[in-house]
């Protein structure tokens, strides 16, 4: 069984719907300092880099112990570029490692043990390639042109007895360098589902996503 996995994390200096998003005060601190403390806080995680385009990020992860930080290239940058770009650039530039945890800054909320038990699972699922965090969803779905997607109108069935669909939540990836070259992406071939609490994997995208994190942080502290 691995003993740890690295993490990545990738950070950005622009954001069109938040803007400056990872440097933004969060009860604080820089928001993207939160993910960071999560992650070394974290028994399973070893290693922790950073890829990002910005000075100003660069300059305020230096100052954490335990980061490495790496800089964009050029051909890189830009709201377009796939974040499984990113991975393959990361895993071209540090090629001792072998798996890795991805998260975001946008994920102020999960739990370092949260972590810690998604890291376990991965080590211990043999049958499965790779690990993402989802959130269930038992609602009644629709699709843009008015069709069910997960029960029947005339039914009506209470919500709790629908079929569960899942919501890729961003909250974590986990894969190994070897899945990861085969599928040149993080869900590999045959991936399994991290259900995680729907309020801790908040994720920001909005500005309300924001505020409504902020105010969730205080009042679990």
């Amino acid at each position: 069984m691995i003993d740890s996995v690295t993490a990545f994390i990738p950070l950005k200096g622009h954001s069109s719907r938040v803007p400056g998003k990872n440097m933004r005060d969060f009860n604080g601190r820089p928001l993207f300092h939160v993910i960071l403390e999560t992650l070394l806080e974290a028994e399973t995680v070893g290693d922790i880099y950073i890829d990002t385009d910005d000075d100003e990020i660069a300059e305020s992860a230096s100052r954490l112990a335990g980061i490495s930080v790496l800089r964009r290239e050029k051909r890189l940058e830009g709201d377009d570029v796939s974040v499984n770009l990113l991975i393959e650039h990361f895993l071209e530039r540090v090629p001792d490692i072998e798996h890795v945890i991805q998260t975001h800054a946008t994920n102020p909320l999960i739990l370092s043990s949260t972590i810690d038990e998604a890291v376990r699972r991965y080590m211990s699922d043999a049958g499965h390639d790779s690990l993402f965090s989802v959130t269930r969803l038992q609602a009644r779905l629709y699709d843009a042109h008015m069709q069910a997607v997960n029960h029947d109108p005339k039914l009506l069935l209470p919500t709790q007895d629908l079929p569960p669909l899942y919501l890729e939540n961003s909250n974590c990836y986990l894969f190994s360098r070897e899945s990861f070259a085969v599928e040149a992406r993080r869900i590999g071939a045959s991936p399994a589902f991290f259900e995680m609490d729907p309020i801790e994997a908040t994720d920001i995208d909005e500005e309300t996503d924001f505020a409504l994190a902020t105010s969730l942080a205080l009042l679990s502290a």
